[in-house]
């Protein structure tokens, strides 16, 4: 895991700079019953946390089974940036005087002025990741090495039973647990995905199939492969591809890049294209019907699973100073196709059966190491909700529905919420997975969870009209120019 150079210290009693020095209860007892729980500590429940700690009423707590903050170690590329901007922190875009800014990060660590003379307004990732585990650190409020096992919803007592074991420092059982709490909060991630075809090869211990999530941890086994094959054509397939050509011999690459995508497409980054993540998009596509969701889920890829334009050129690039002498760098990169089967040559080598998609051929391909940049899916929440079943209400998939402030729809008779972090693309749309939402989703959740409105929310953020229906606008419709009027009957 990568940690900053330096751990966060303790700062001077200046305003703003020790923010876990803020007045906060004492933790309560095992048994008493606390307000939230959130269970895993990603960035977005980090998020939650930070912005429920000025909260002094509100008790709650947050599990985690890792033994400290841990946010895609494996794909700190060193110059790989945030795709989002630093203002899309953890607290930022709902409370930009927050102490758990990336900002007040940067001051605590002297190094404000470093930042600003660098100009960047898109991040490093490990520098985000610095700024998260400095956050980590200092908040109160998290448990680390404990894994939730189960949920439960007791309604003698009203209150949702939590259960979890703690873990050793070797991530060993050491003891069990329950907690009671009225309101829960899931941000337990996502997971690498690995395509059908290629399990058995990850699954043999030896043969150098590794996700793009383990890159760095197995770069060094990976260039000492005659040939490698990356295969995904997004942005982790696109980073670890421009890394590896880095670091191979000019003429002597050897490297071969596949993806299913028609072409390696660049993500849309207009500016008015990125109102689709703001909260306006995400009320207008909850609103949608469920078979138009459905749609839109899969036809916006390019607003999410593209490639950055400056990671595209970064490539060309280099590709293009390596033909500088004449003759072609011995690079492949082919888009539109998949991986049909795959088996193992011999104990050293790897064949990938593939299928062009437009053409309909097909060929094979030898290779000696194999990178799959093939994303990541939401990590199934039935073992942890299993309790929680009979309560649920699914939609026409037999997925739990979500309302529009982020909590399942259970059963009236259950008087607690559970809150859902990063699991419903399907109700909330393509922001959902978004860093630059984490912040504002946060804040709608305690908003909701307290029935106050400890952060006040903007009724617009975009200058795009998701939709006929203007009547979020704070400008009512009959004296707004060139307002339209909704029509009845469809007319």
């Amino acid at each position: 895991m990568t940690r900053p150079t330096n751990p966060p210290t303790t700062p001077p009693a200046t305003a703003h700079a020790n923010p876990a020095a803020t007045p906060h209860p004492a933790p309560h007892e095992p048994q008493a019953t606390r307000d939230l729980v959130g269970i895993g500590i990603g960035p977005f429940n980090l998020s939650l946390a930070a912005l429920a700690h000025p909260l002094a009423e509100l008790d709650a707590v947050f599990y985690e089974q890792r033994p400290a903050f841990d946010w895609h170690a494996g794909l700190l590329i060193e110059d790989a940036t945030v795709q989002v901007p630093f203002l899309a922190d953890l607290v930022t875009l709902v409370d930009p005087a927050s102490p758990w800014s990336f900002l007040n990060y940067l001051k605590n660590r002297e190094r404000l002025f470093p930042f600003y003379f660098a100009e960047r307004f898109h991040i490093r990732r490990t520098e985000y990741d610095a700024y998260c585990r400095w956050v980590a650190d200092n908040l109160p409020g998290l448990r680390y090495r404990h894994q939730v096992d189960g949920v439960r919803w007791n309604p003698e007592r009203d209150v949702f039973e939590v259960d979890f074991t703690q873990l050793d420092a070797n991530g060993q059982a050491e003891s069990l647990g329950r907690t009671y709490t009225r309101n829960i909060a899931l941000g337990i991630g996502t997971e690498p995905h690995v395509p059908e075809p290629l399990r058995p090869l990850v699954d043999t211990p030896g043969v150098p199939v590794i996700h793009a999530a383990d890159y760095l941890d197995q770069r060094a086994t990976l260039l000492a492969a005659e040939h490698i094959t990356v295969v995904g054509s997004g942005q982790s397939g696109a980073e670890v591809f421009l890394d590896l050509l880095r670091h191979r011999p000019p003429g002597r690459e050897k490297l071969h890049w596949i993806g299913r995508s028609e072409a390696f497409a660049p993500m849309e980054y207009s500016k008015l294209g990125l109102e689709h993540f703001t909260p306006d998009y995400t009320r207008y596509f909850h609103a949608l019907p469920e078979p138009v969701r459905e749609q839109l889920v899969t036809s916006q890829w390019q607003l999410h699973k593209g490639i950055d334009a400056g990671t595209i050129a970064a490539i060309h690039d280099e590709l293009y100073r390596r033909n500088l002498g004449g003759g072609w760098p011995d690079a492949v990169l082919t888009p539109g196709v998949r991986v049909r089967t795959a088996g193992r040559i011999a104990t050293t080598q790897i064949e990938l059966h593939l299928e062009h998609v437009e053409q309909g051929t097909r060929s094979r391909l030898t290779t000696d190491a194999v990178v799959l940049a093939t994303g990541y899916r939401e990590r199934p929440l039935t073992r942890l909700l299993a309790g929680l079943d009979p309560y649920l209400r699914r939609d026409s998939r037999e997925r739990p529905r979500v309302d529009e402030e982020y909590r399942l729809v259970l059963d009236p008779s259950v008087t607690g919420a559970v809150f859902v972090q990063n699991t419903s693309p399907h109700t909330h749309g393509v922001g959902t997975p978004d860093l630059g939402l984490a912040a504002w989703r946060g804040a709608t959740i305690l908003n909701a969870l307290t029935g106050k409105e400890p952060y006040p929310l903007p009724h617009r953020t975009a200058f795009t009209t998701f939709g006929l229906d203007q009547q979020r606008s704070p400008v009512p419709p009959a004296r707004h120019p060139g307002a339209l009027t909704p029509l009845r009957d469809g007319t």
